[in-house]
C-alpha cells in the first residue's frame, strides 16, 4: 500500500470509531507495523489532521473534520454502487429514485478510471421480487419518524382482521420481499412490526410523542441484541 493510500486509511478507520483506536489495532487492519503507524500519525498531525491520542493509549479523530468530498477507494466505490443498487430494487419509489440519483452523481465526479465501477459495476443484486405495493405515502411516514410525531394506523393482520392503532414510528426496514414498519404500540405497550402493504391508512399527528426517535430506535435495537429468552 502506497504511504497516501495508508494515510488516507488511518484517517477513515478513525473516522469511524467512537472510542480511541490502539496503533496496534490500525497496524493490523493496515497489514503494518506499529513503528509504521507512529510515523504516519505524527505525519497526519504534523498535516494539521486534529488527531489527539497517544502511543500506548489510542488516537482519536476530532469531530468536524472531514476529507475533501468523494475521495473513493474502488472497494468503496463497488459498496456504496452495490448499496444504492439494493436500495433502486427494494425501496419505496421515492428512496428508489433518490438512489438512482446518487450513482449519477458519484459516476460524474469520481476520477475517470474509476467510472467502469459505477457504469459497469462487478458487484451487483438482485431486483425486488414480490414486493406487494403498499398504498401509503412512505416519504409522509419517514417525515413523521424524522419528527418524533406519532401516527394512526388503520391495519389489517395476516388474517384479515382489521385494528386501529396509535404508535410511535421509530425505524422504516427494508427486506427482500416486504417493507416494514417498528413502532412502540399504545395499544399493546410494546415494540411491534407493521408491514406497510397491510397499512390501510396511515395518518400523521400533530402529538409528538414523549421520547426521542434516536433514543426510541436505541430501545428497539437494544432488545434486539438481547439473547432469546432474556
Amino acid at each position: 500500500m502506497r504511504r497516501a493510500d495508508r494515510l488516507f486509511q488511518i484517517v477513515q478507520i478513525l473516522r469511524r470509531s467512537h472510542r480511541p483506536v490502539t496503533a496496534e489495532a490500525i497496524a493490523e487492519e493496515l497489514e503494518t507495523s506499529k513503528r509504521s503507524v507512529y510515523r504516519d500519525v505524527s505525519a497526519l498531525i504534523g498535516q494539521r489532521v486534529p488527531i489527539r491520542g497517544e502511543a500506548g493509549i489510542g488516537y482519536v479523530l476530532d469531530a468536524g473534520f472531514d476529507l475533501p468530498p468523494l475521495m473513493l477507494t474502488p472497494d468503496e466505490a463497488e459498496a456504496a454502487v452495490l448499496g444504492a443498487q439494493w436500495v433502486a430494487g427494494h425501496a419505496d419509489p421515492a428512496l428508489a429514485r433518490a438512489a438512482r440519483d446518487l450513482l449519477a452523481k458519484v459516476a460524474a465526479v469520481v476520477p475517470s478510471e474509476m467510472r467502469t465501477l459505477i457504469d459497469d459495476p462487478t458487484a451487483r443484486t438482485t431486483p425486488g421480487w414480490r414486493i406487494t405495493p403498499e398504498t401509503i405515502d412512505v416519504t409522509a411516514l419517514r417525515a413523521a419518524i424524522h419528527a418524533g410525531r406519532k401516527i394512526r394506523l388503520d391495519y389489517r393482520d395476516e388474517k384479515g382482521a382489521a385494528t386501529e392503532r396509535t404508535v410511535w414510528p421509530a425505524l422504516i426496514g427494508y427486506l427482500d420481499a416486504a417493507r416494514i414498519l417498528v413502532a412502540w404500540c399504545e395499544l399493546r405497550q410494546d415494540f411491534r412490526s407493521f408491514r406497510l402493504d397491510r397499512m390501510v391508512a396511515c395518518e400523521t399527528l400533530a402529538e409528538r410523542y414523549p421520547a426521542r426517535p434516536a433514543a426510541l430506535r436505541a430501545r428497539w435495537l437494544a432488545l434486539m441484541d438481547q439473547p432469546p429468552g432474556a
